[in-house]
Parts: structure tokens; C-alpha cells; sequence
């Protein structure tokens, strides 16, 4: 008698089969084994405790030989329940299945790993976020110049890139790769460099050879070279990228025909958007529990692959004046015929996900179901290209005629399969008839079984008057006749007892056990020729694979610019007009995600915003909180990175000139973990901002300085908006919200420096928000009608107005004492902040002399009024 599932786990370490555990899991190592053992997956000594924290099953333990093994396992049915929760939990995975019939074998099952699933390679749909690309990433450092390679096994995108560290750096943090490759022996270094967020997985370095990763590319495209693909002249990204189809084939991925290119990624063609900014805008995801983010305002997408598209476009602007005019006359064009971008909107709606079909098909993962849906999805290209001819617009005509012909592909499908198949190519069912004769002659011995099944059951309840008779069929004792206690004794003598139950004995006959070979041998060979026949539709479409691909993209642009349309005509966006010049000239422009979550009945209350590099290149923003000064940061930036993707915007009129970087530096944070405050933080990102900036970027500050005391901060703010209105390298476009009204001075000595202000009114004691953005500077910040505002209590805001009363007094003071010094407007600023003695300003001519201000960098100017601050400070 065979050994059960836990006897036989139980005896692991003394039997054959853990010495087959142990030598596959030599070649997984940090890889869970999902071990097929009977009908479970069982897992071993730490893996099962993995697995039972993971999963919430039991964890058990056996002793084998003096040694306790622990155990966790599930039934085998429930892999695709199980699996996904593993990968989501960072987890690799590999599923080791039985390799023969265990009828058939002779001693061991032969067993081996059918799938290796890891957070970067993944197909599953239980695994995968529909609306989300998943990359997997690997990095090569080549001497100091870095290369890093991403794929989307998924859908099959493949780009690789020789980039400097901030630049995959923002790669990382825009693409956010589930799992990066990286050389054994520079895990030290990839962790000083990139930190340790990102789930990483060691490779030998072998694997990162030049000529390894040439080799394994040529093999892979079927080329000679990689001429065709421009990626030689980076030879970092190229050795990651042979990296990646490595770690693919090693993870038994060796059917991967749908990465069928290769580019080398460019950013120069994309707006620069550091981490910091895409998280400030909160460009894809919200910073609040509550939030929205911009993508989620705007996509109205109705597929998975424009879902995906649409991030990707907000986090990569183009800078091209011609491309994203092209897009923003395709929405006008949508706009223009409501009835076709309808129709449309109805086909898209019906749409599987073609590029990860696509993928399945590939790797040959595909269900019939998922066949299915892939024929129905083939079926509606005729209908959609019939609609986008039927548009006035060229280029909308023009990507109907870039429809790649998928109707040998449809052909196929449609002969082969069902109309409604099963999912499970056990349960037959799959394949049409008329196919194969055998299949057919075999279908009707099956069918035509249950009446025959039902006229034996009919004559044998006459024979025997056992009214209660059941025919039955059980995978383990196959077919019987079912007779309850009642009437054992009516049971003929010819009848063999099979199988007895509590209430009933179950018998077998000549003629049962007779028709019992004929209808399983039919059902065994009906499976057989209808898997083989699967497998041969599936190889017949690999043919097709490319065309499918190019119609999944050329579908997902349309679906995003039918989601900017639909969005533009639900919001009421206009088309903004695109320039080379350097005006920002936004005229009644909104928040698009503030808009969005104000009750109906209030209204969006509209800001003009004007910005240009020779009268206007800088405007300080003064106001109280809460008054808007930072949503109408944000919405300039927003406005602006719309029309670069190629969406109308909210506004009613908007002329933008294209920038090439955005910058933001709005909020408090810190990172403790780095050793690194909230000010330090703020002095990072400034001084990333002011070394990258150019005269095409446009640049959002939000309350620079105030992590610090209120002079220093002063002090930063000021230089700040004096380095950029005098250096011609970075001399941006500039919005600059602060509390500091004494920066309100600066518009006297620059001429491109403006003071608006978002305006309040006082009434009665009271404060009402007007968020008008107005010319001139404010002169109060109303702190403490906010405070009181937000609850806080009467005894310490009464306190508050009267230590404030006595601050503004001394200040007067102050002024009136300064009007007897003979001192320059900008003196007399710096007069108010230091209160100087000779020797103080000995020390401070000492530490400046020397100078040179015009090639000072903004970092080394704050280092030394740092300096300054420490010598007058010191004894």
C-alpha cells in the first residue's frame, strides 16, 4: 500500500525524496520551494515558516531521525490563491511539479522546477495591478559610469540606459522596479548609492560580462549584432540588459518571443521631473489616505494598456512641440464628433489586455479563456478602424490605417476554439468539432455513455427491484452501482461489493466494468488530443505575435487621448497653445484634483498667472495660510505639465512655453533613518533645484527657510531669489511662496522680481479667505487667526495677539532708529537682521574677503553665512 502524503513528508529525510528537496534547492538558493508531494505543495524547514506566516496556514514539525523538520503545506488546487500572496510579500518562488504519471514511475517521481515567479517576473493576474506596469530592473556598474536595463515581462517593453546616478536614480523612483538585478560584488556600493528600498536579487558576477551580455542579446533577437538597436554605444546598459534575459531564461522563461526590441532610453526628448516633484505634485499617487492624484482625476482610460500608458505620460512630459501637438489635435479631433468618440469608448470598453496576452501567448501561460478573450478582443479591429476612418481628423484616419492585420490570427482562433470554453484543459471541452476525426468519433462514444449509463441503471433497478439504484463514478474507484443497507439483500449474487459506506455498499458488474474501460479510455484520449491540439493553435499564433503587440499600443494611445477628451469635455479644459518662447501665460487657471473634490455647489475660485524670462521672471507670493498660496503653485506646475502631455487644462485660456525641468520644493519632511533634518532635507533639495535649473525650467519654492531661525531663513530666501534672477544659467521661471514680507524688498532692486499676494479680508476680528492671487506684497500673515481658527485655545491666542502687538512696536522702534543711519536701502534690510558691533564687522569682511559672488554656487554661499553666523555667535 502507497505511503500517504504525510507519511511519506514525514519520512523526508530518510528517503530518496529529500535527497531530490535538497539538491533542487541547491540551485534556488532564497528561493521558497513549492515541493508537489501527492496532491500538496509542501514546504520544508524554513521555508514553511515563511510560508505559514505568510499564507496564515498551520505550521507543523515531524521528527526525522532525532531532528525536527518543519512542514506547511496546501492542496495543489490552490496554487493560484497561494502563489500570488508569496510573490506580493516579496518572495521568491519556485514550483517544483511532478515530471511523470505517479502510476507510471518506476521508484522516485521525477520532479522539477516548471516555474520560477519573483516580484519582477510575473504573468499572473492575480499577481499584477492591471493599471500598473511592472519592471524588472538590473544595474551594471562599468568603472564610474553606471548602466542600468528595465523590462515589463508582462507586455514586453525593454529599454536599457547609460545614465549617471541621478539619473537612475530618478529612474528608479519613477518607474519604481519591483526587483533589481545586481553584481554580487557591488551590493556594497549599490546600496550606498541607491539606498536599500528597492527589493534587490544577487547575481554572479559572471553573468555580468560584456561578451556574455552580446551573446545572450544576439541569441535572444536572432541577430548578428545590436547595430539595429543603437544600444553599443552604451555598453554599461548593455551588459545589464543581457543581465535581465539571463535572469529571464534562468527562471524558466525560455519562451519570451514578445520582447522583441530593444531601445536605448533618452530622456533629452522628456521633461525633467525629479522624485521630489513627481511626489509634491502627487502626479500618481496622493500623500493623504484620503487624496487624489492627478492620474486619478484624469484617467477616464477604459483598458488596462491605456490605464498604464497614462502614468507613464504624466511622469515623462515631452518637450517636442510637434508631437504634443499631434496629440492635442487628436483630442480636439474626439471632442469635435461626440457620436464617434461614443462609439469608440463602446469598443474600447470590450477589450481584453492585448500586451499581456500578448505575453501569456508568448510563454505559452495561456488559458483557453484567455484565448478566448484574446479572439473576442481580435474581432472588434475592423469595427474600431471603421470607426477612426470615419473622423475628419488625418492623423485619426491615419491610425486606422496603422492597424497591423491580425485576421489569419482571428482565423485561427475561431477554428480551433470552442465558443465558450473550458478553462481547464482536464475537463475538455476546448478544442471545436470537425477538427480531428478521432476527437469527434471519441466525443460520441462519451456522450452517447450517459444514456447508455442511464438505460443500465433503468434495466438493473427492473432486475433487481432496487428502486433507490444509483449509477455513480468516483476518481478512485471509478464507476459503481450505489445500494443503500435497505436493500443489501435484493443485491444479485453476480454483483462484486467495491466499496462500503456507513448507510450503503457500492458493487461493480461485467457490463459496468466493461463500459467503465471503453468511456475512460475515451475521456484520457479526448484529453490528450485536445491538449495537443491547444498547444499547436498556441504555436500556430506565435506568427502574430508582433502584429497584436503593435495594435495593443497604437489602441492604448488612443484609449489615454479618448480619457483626455472625455476628461476636457466633463471639466470644461481648454486647449492650451504651445510656443518655444519663454511665456507662461495662464489666464483663470484651476487646481484640476482640488477642483474635483469640492462639493458641487462651491465653486473653484480661478487664478491668472503670468511668467516670462525678460519682465517677469520671478513672483513672491506672500499670504496667510490656508489662503492658496501653495495650491496655486501646484496648479502652475500642473497646467503646465498637462499641455505637455498632450491634455487640454483647466483654465480658460493658457499659452505655455515648453520647459524642460520642473522643480518643486513645497512641504516639511525629514529623514531621520539618513541622519538627515527636516532643514537639511530643504537645503538638499534647494540646492538640487539651483544646480540643475536652466532659463527653460520652471521652479516652484514653497517657504524656503522656515525650517530654520526666522533671520537664517530670511537670509536663505533672499540670496536664493538674488542667485536666480542674476545668473543667466539658471535663471528660471519662478513662483516663490513665503511668509517673509521683508522679501517684498527685493522687487525695489530686481527688475524681474514681482510681489503678489493671495488676498484676505478682515471683518470684524474675523478672516475670510479670498484666494484671489493680486498684485503687491502682503504685510500680514494673520498666524493667529489661523490658529484660532483651527481650535486652539482662547487664553494662548489672546496671549499670542499681545506678545505680537509688542514684537510690531519694537519693530517701529526699530525702523524709526534706522532712519538716523546713513545706509543703503539693502544696508538697512541687513541692519534689521544683524545687530553689528566694529569687531563684528571686521570678522565679517575677514570671512568675505576674497569672494568671488559670481561664481559662487548657492551651497557655497550658504556654507559661508554659516560661517559668518558661527563667528559672530562665537565668544
Amino acid at each position: 500500500m502507497a505511503k500517504s502524503k504525510t507519511d511519506e513528508a514525514a519520512d523526508l529525510k530518510e528517503t530518496p525524496l529529500m535527497k531530490q528537496y535538497n539538491a533542487i534547492k541547491a540551485k534556488y538558493p532564497g528561493t521558497i520551494l513549492l515541493f508537489r508531494v501527492g496532491d500538496f505543495y509542501e514546504t520544508f524547514g524554513e521555508d514553511a515558516v515563511v510560508v505559514s506566516r505568510i499564507l496564515g496556514i498551520i505550521l507543523t514539525k515531524r521528527n526525522n531521525g532525532g531532528l525536527d523538520l518543519e512542514l506547511a503545506g496546501f492542496p495543489y488546487h490552490s496554487l493560484d490563491n497561494y502563489l500570488p500572496k508569496l510573490v506580493r510579500a516579496g518572495q521568491r518562488v519556485a514550483v517544483v511539479d511532478q515530471l511523470e504519471d505517479p502510476k507510471q514511475a518506476k521508484g522516485i517521481v521525477k520532479r522539477g522546477v516548471t516555474e520560477l515567479v519573483t516580484p519582477g517576473v510575473a504573468f499572473s493576474d492575480k499577481i499584477l495591478d492591471s493599471k500598473q506596469s511592472n519592471y524588472l530592473a538590473a544595474v551594471h556598474f562599468l568603472g564610474d559610469q553606471p548602466g542600468v536595463a528595465f523590462t515589463e515581462v508582462s507586455t514586453g517593453e525593454f529599454f536599457c540606459a547609460g545614465s549617471s546616478k541621478a539619473e537612475i536614480e530618478k529612474l528608479f523612483a519613477t518607474l519604481q522596479p519591483s526587483e533589481v538585478l545586481v553584481p554580487r560584488k557591488d551590493m556594497k556600493r549599490f546600496r550606498q548609492e541607491f539606498g536599500d528600498r528597492l527589493y534587490v536579487t544577487r547575481l554572479e558576477d559572471w553573468v555580468f560580462q560584456h561578451d556574455y551580455a552580446i551573446e545572450t542579446l544576439t541569441a535572444h533577437f536572432r541577430t548578428r549584432s545590436l547595430k539595429g538597436f543603437g544600444i553599443e554605444r552604451e555598453p554599461a546598459g548593455t551588459i545589464a540588459a543581457g543581465a535581465v534575459l539571463h535572469y529571464l531564461r534562468e527562471s524558466q522563461q525560455s519562451e519570451i518571443q514578445h520582447i522583441s526590441a530593444i531601445r536605448i532610453f533618452d530622456d533629452s526628448g522628456y521633461v525633467w521631473l525629479d522624485p521630489f516633484t513627481v511626489r509634491n505634485l502627487e502626479l500618481v499617487r496622493s500623500n493623504h489616505p484620503d487624496g487624489k492624484s492627478l492620474v486619478d482625476v484624469i484617467d477616464q482610460s477604459v483598458t488596462p494598456m491605456g490605464a498604464r500608458l497614462i502614468r507613464r505620460w504624466v511622469l515623462f512630459p515631452l518637450k517636442d512641440i510637434k508631437a504634443i501637438q499631434v496629440r492635442l489635435d487628436t483630442v480636439e479631433a474626439f471632442l469635435k464628433d461626440g457620436v464617434q468618440i461614443d462609439r469608440l469608448s463602446d469598443l474600447f470598453k470590450k477589450l481584453g489586455d492585448m500586451e499581456r496576452l500578448v505575453s501569456k501567448l508568448a510563454t505559452r501561460k495561456m488559458q483557453p479563456r484567455e484565448a478566448m478573450q484574446l479572439r473576442n478582443t481580435l474581432r472588434l479591429m475592423d469595427p474600431i478602424k471603421q470607426v477612426l476612418a470615419a473622423f475628419d481628423y488625418p492623423a485619426v484616419k491615419n491610425a486606422a490605417n496603422a492597424f497591423a492585420d491580425t485576421s489569419q490570427a482571428l482565423a485561427f482562433l475561431t477554428q480551433f476554439l470552442e465558443e465558450d470554453p473550458s478553462n481547464n484543459l482536464q475537463t475538455g471541452g476546448v478544442i471545436r468539432g470537425g477538427i480531428h476525426p478521432e476527437l469527434d468519433e471519441l466525443r460520441g462514444i462519451s456522450d452517447n455513455g450517459k444514456d447508455l449509463l442511464l438505460d443500465m441503471q433503468r434495466r438493473e433497478i427492473e432486475r433487481s427491484g432496487i428502486s433507490s439504484l444509483k449509477i455513480g463514478f468516483n476518481k478512485v474507484f471509478g464507476y459503481y452501482l450505489e445500494v443503500t443497507n435497505s436493500h443489501k439483500d435484493k443485491v444479485p449474487l453476480e454483483w462484486s461489493r467495491k466499496q462500503t459506506l456507513s448507510n450503503a455498499e457500492r458493487y461493480i458488474t461485467e457490463e459496468l466494468k466493461t463500459y467503465e474501460d471503453k468511456i475512460l479510455g475515451a475521456e484520457e484520449r479526448i484529453i490528450g488530443i485536445e491538449t495537443q491540439l491547444y498547444q499547436d493553435l498556441l504555436e500556430k499564433l506565435q506568427d502574430f505575435l508582433m502584429d497584436i503587440q503593435k495594435n495593443a499600443h497604437l489602441i492604448a494611445e488612443l484609449d489615454v487621448l479618448l480619457s483626455f477628451a472625455n476628461c476636457a469635455k466633463q471639466n470644461s479644459y481648454t486647449k492650451p497653445e504651445l510656443h518655444v518662447g519663454d511665456e507662461l501665460d495662464i489666464r483663470a487657471g484651476r487646481h484640476p484634483v482640488i477642483e474635483s473634490m469640492l462639493p458641487r455647489e462651491t465653486p473653484y475660485i480661478p487664478n491668472d498667472v503670468f511668467l516670462d524670462n525678460s519682465s517677469q521672471q520671478i513672483i513672491i507670493i506672500t499670504g496667510p495660510n490656508m489662503a492658496g498660496k501653495s495650491a496655486l503653485l501646484r496648479q502652475t506646475a500642473i497646467i503646465t505639465l498637462l499641455a505637455q502631455i498632450g491634455s487640454f487644462v483647466p483654465a480658460e485660456k493658457a499659452r505655455i512655453g515648453v520647459v524642460d525641468k520642473i522643480f518643486t520644493r513645497v512641504g516639511a519632511s525629514d529623514n531621520i533613518s539618513g541622519g538627515e533634518s527636516t532643514f537639511m532635507v530643504e537645503m538638499n533639495e534647494t540646492a538640487r533645484i539651483i544646480n540643475n535649473a536652466t532659463p527653460k525650467s520652471l521652479i516652484l519654492l514653497d517657504e524656503i527657510g522656515r525650517g530654520t531661525s526666522t533671520y537664517d531663513g530670511v537670509s536663505i530666501a533672499w540670496a536664493l531669489v538674488e542667485f536666480l534672477h542674476e545668473h543667466k544659467r539658471c535663471a528660471a521661471k519662478t513662483l516663490f511662496a513665503t511668509h517673509y514680507h521683508e522679501l517684498n524688498e527685493i522687487s525695489k532692486k530686481m527688475l524681474r522680481v514681482k510681489n503678489f499676494n493671495v488676498s484676505v479680508k478682515e471683518l470684524d476680528g474675523k478672516i475670510i479667505f479670498m484666494r484671489k492671487l493680486m498684485p503687491g506684497g502682503s504685510e500680514h500673515s494673520f498666524g493667529i487667526h489661523v490658529a484660532e481658527m483651527a481650535g486652539m485655545p482662547k487664553r494662548i491666542v489672546d496671549r499670542a495677539g499681545e506678545l505680537l502687538l509688542h514684537f510690531e512696536q519694537n519693530k517701529v522702534q526699530d525702523k524709526e532708529a534706522a532712519k538716523n543711519v546713513r545706509f543703503s536701502a539693502k544696508q538697512a534690510i541687513q541692519l534689521n537682521m544683524f545687530e553689528l558691533k566694529d569687531e563684528d564687522t571686521l570678522k565679517i569682511r575677514r570671512i568675505l574677503s576674497g569672494v568671488d559672488v559670481d561664481r559662487m554656487t548657492p551651497v557655497e554661499a550658504l556654507l559661508k553665512l554659516q560661517e559668518i553666523k558661527m563667528s559672530l555667535l562665537a565668544e
